[in-house]
């Protein structure tokens, strides 16, 4: 099953912005790419730092950390293939951006 959780109003997270929410005790940060939004936890998979101030330059994040490099688009990492912070889904739905959530399945 699976929840849609509003995070951003479209007026809130227009192009250029960014912004960190915390959705089930998960830090998230989303970004606003030329109009296209793209979620990731809010964790670089090297080491665990905060990615939500790191520099990005076009499509390209960089962690604050140690400089790793992630292609938010193609969510690939450049200097280091197989390193990609996990990336949620996104959907615009009356006026706002709402992350779609997997819940796990009921217990058997």
């Amino acid at each position: 099953m699976s929840r849609q959780i509003p995070v951003a109003s479209v007026d809130e997270l227009t192009p250029g912005r960014r912004k960190l929410a915390f959705v089930d005790g998960r830090s998230i940060v989303l970004f606003n790419i030329e109009g296209n939004v793209i979620a990731i936890e809010n964790s670089c998979p090297h080491n665990g730092a905060s990615l939500a101030n790191g520099q990005l330059d076009g499509h390209v994040l960089r962690c604050p950390a140690h400089g790793l490099r992630f292609d938010l688009r193609a969510c690939s990492e450049p200097d280091a293939p197989g390193l990609c912070p996990a990336r949620l889904q996104v959907m615009e739905r009356e006026g706002n951006f709402e992350l779609l959530i997997e819940d796990p399945g009921e217990p058997e």
